[in-house]
């Protein structure tokens, strides 16, 4: 395998990402106008690094382009893949603001609708982390709630799942006792 083959296929996965980036974020541009309680997510660990990089992609595409002759556009594709990654899909993950939406939450894992949450659990420590299972699909997000956010989101959530736009069906043995409100 040799070089332009590893780039092409760093390329192809890079282009996967920043595809559903940029789907993320064109999705978080028509949801916006409907916001609750949102925030910016926080800086992700090591950004300084990835800055650095997207910059040395950017450098070393304008060195293999000007500076030398042959150069495979598998090549290319690859390194322009990655520029973008570091530069742009970065940027607009960090653009979209997490939290609660008329018909959904948007964790750190993406956009979940009120109707697909099947189970949610809160995690208090260092910081307060709501955890949303999927109702069909086994998967979970996290959505970490800055602190003084925690009691607004609580209040928010128990107002949701009272309005039946979240129901937690099929979650254990089902006596019908429970409030659902409760869960929050």
């Amino acid at each position: 395998m040799t070089l332009q083959d590893i780039l092409l296929l760093l390329g192809a996965g890079f282009l996967v990402a920043n595809v559903r980036t940029a789907f993320d974020f064109l999705r978080f541009l028509k949801r916006r106008s409907s916001a609750l309680l949102v925030w910016l997510p926080p800086k992700p660990p090591y950004y300084g690094m990835l800055v650095a990089i997207g910059v040395l992609m950017g450098l070393l595409i304008v060195y293999n382009i000007s500076l030398s002759p042959i150069r495979s556009g598998r090549q290319l594709f690859g390194e322009a893949m990655m520029f973008l990654y570091y530069t742009a899909a970065i940027a607009m993950n960090r653009a979209i603001a997490r939290g609660f939406y008329a018909d959904g939450i948007w964790a750190e894992g993406g956009f979940m609708t009120y109707r697909q949450i099947g189970a949610i659990s809160w995690r208090e420590g260092k910081d307060v982390t709501l955890l949303l299972t999927a109702r069909m699909r086994h998967f979970a997000r996290t959505l970490v709630v800055p602190g003084n956010l925690y009691g607004a989101a609580r209040r928010l959530l128990r107002d949701k799942i009272e309005a039946h736009d979240i129901k937690f069906l099929h979650t254990g043995l089902d006596l019908g006792l429970g409030d659902g409100r409760d869960k929050v």
